[in-house]
């Protein structure tokens, strides 16, 4: 059975928004590998129509192995309002819990979850994320949406791995705790 694993960069507050904006400055060989080894151990991107679109317009001309690899992986969108998708990608107009239950049986790598802070949040409340990859960069952004907000439901969760960069950026890897 396939994980579903959502990959989110993070600020010490718990901003996720607009990372590019905070994150530059703590970019280093580490991380650039660390997220290269995430691309390849999946083999499907699940992404939200926003990061979707804003996606599909910045990668189709990448080059080198990870813009290879991204470029070419399936992608699945989830989406209410886009009518037809290109750049390798299924919509998923209906029965969102139904769908990404039978990817998660399919056999292969993990599918993961780049941004899509809206998928993310409806997907743990149905408890369909099987891992939470939170890279937490050493800023303060201050404000911006947030990975876990006010109106989420209390969960456990228990750390399965940790990882520090030279940047002072840390990895915190979670699952859910499913008692």
């Amino acid at each position: 059975m396939r994980k579903i694993v959502a990959s989110m960069l993070m600020a010490m507050d718990g901003v996720v928004e607009n990372p590019q904006m905070w994150t530059v400055q703590f970019r280093s060989e580490e991380s650039q590998t660390y997220k290269f080894d995430e691309l390849f151990a999946s083999d499907a991107l699940l992404l939200g129509r926003i990061t979707y679109q804003d996606f599909a317009a910045a990668w189709p001309g990448a080059t080198g192995a990870y813009g290879e690899r991204i470029n070419s992986m399936p992608k699945y969108v989830p989406t209410t309002t886009l009518q037809e998708a290109e750049w390798n990608a299924t919509l998923i107009k209906d029965n969102v819990v139904e769908e990404v239950t039978r990817l998660k049986q399919e056999s292969g790598q993990d599918i993961l979850i780049f941004g899509s802070l809206e998928l993310i949040h409806s997907l743990m409340q149905e408890d369909l994320i099987d891992e939470y990859r939170l890279m937490v960069f050493p800023i303060v952004v201050g404000n911006g949406k947030r990975l876990f907000h006010g109106e989420s439901q209390q969960k456990e969760f228990k750390l399965v791995q940790s990882q520090t960069f030279g940047s002072g950026v840390v990895v915190l890897t979670y699952e859910p705790n499913r008692k």
